[in-house]
């Protein structure tokens, strides 16, 4: 039993001439170039909608993007987070 399916797709000549490329250079398949591709993808689209979200809750409790940082710092020093802070 097969456990992938077919999918044909097309590309401009250019972009193919590259992604063949960067597959030959990771001694990769263009399937398994492709299905990177998408995994990356799908991760971004994920991302963003989780950013989204946060923006979308923080404007409506009156936080700033800037404001952000410190909150966490805040929050981090009030419940004895062990993470590791980065210094900026």
């Amino acid at each position: 039993m097969r456990t992938t399916g077919p999918l044909s797709i097309t590309m401009p000549p250019e972009m193919l001439k590259r992604a063949k490329k960067l597959a030959g250079k990771e001694n990769r398949t263009m399937s398994e170039l492709m299905r990177e591709a998408f995994r990356e993808y799908e991760r971004s689209r994920r991302w963003e909608k989780i950013s989204a979200y946060g923006r979308e809750k923080a404007s409506a409790l009156g936080i700033a993007e800037e404001d952000v940082p410190r909150i966490v710092r805040e929050w981090r020093q009030e419940n004895g987070s062990k993470v590791k802070q980065s210094s900026r």
